[in-house]
């Protein structure tokens, strides 16, 4: 089943480009480790949120963006090889002394595929969502999913994935739990859309708000606390 190692990190604005030049300097490494895809996403458009949203879950100031980032594995066997080896690479080492951004804000997690649909293909544009969701109704979360990814491929998403929170550990300053004030009974979902150009997915989420399909009772996850936001592509190999 696929892995997925997320991050959300608040990265200066002015550091797009040597952000990018990072990323793309470690995927030979991650590669390596087992990683069948990388994807580092930026901010296009983050809204700020009553309860939650990314800028607080990073503590993001004024001049830093949003990046929603992860690592695909082919399960969570690989990821946890991968992890072991990367303690012992020394180019790790030299990876933490160049990094562009704040990695004590930066949170990460690992998740478990809970529903990974739709065939992928050029993406142009990227949904990233974070949400809490009682860990007893996991199953009730599953079956909204699978209604919910109709629709969504209906209107042009390329990939609909949701990932359960299975390795999210806690930080100091920031971490996943924190990001969408999960309590002791819920688990944190790692979840993102594919589409194929920020147009497609606008005209998408124009009819999914007026969609009745889209209107459950009683949802596994808190709407409230959902952190979301809109990427660009700034790596995908």
């Amino acid at each position: 089943m696929t892995y997925f190692a997320g991050f959300v990190a608040a990265v200066p604005t002015a550091n797009k480009q040597a952000y990018k030049d990072f990323g793309s300097a470690s995927v030979e490494m991650f590669k390596s480790f087992g990683a069948t895809r990388l994807v580092d996403a930026w901010e296009d458009d983050v809204m700020g949120g009553e309860v939650t949203d990314f800028r607080r879950a990073v503590q993001a100031k004024p001049d830093e963006v949003i990046v929603f980032s992860w690592q695909e594995f082919p399960s969570r066997a690989v990821a946890d090889a991968a992890s072991a080896r990367m303690m012992d690479d020394p180019r790790m080492a030299e990876m933490g002394s160049t990094m562009p951004f704040d990695g004590a804000r930066m949170i990460y997690g690992g998740f478990e595929a809970l529903y990974d649909h739709g065939a992928g293909g050029k993406t142009g544009y990227f949904d990233g969502s974070l949400l809490p969701v009682k860990t007893a109704r996991k199953d009730d979360y599953l079956a909204q999913l699978k209604r919910q990814a109709v629709i969504f491929e209906e209107l042009g998403a390329l990939r609909f994935v949701d990932a359960w929170g299975d390795n999210v550990p806690d930080g100091t300053l920031t971490d996943f739990k924190k990001a969408v004030n999960a309590t002791a009974d819920e688990t944190v979902v790692f979840s993102f859309l594919e589409w194929p150009s920020k147009a497609a997915r606008d005209a998408a989420w124009e009819k999914v708000m007026n969609d009745p399909r889209m209107m459950e009772d009683n949802s596994p996850g808190d709407e409230h606390r959902r952190v979301f936001g809109g990427f660009t592509p700034l790596l995908d190999v």
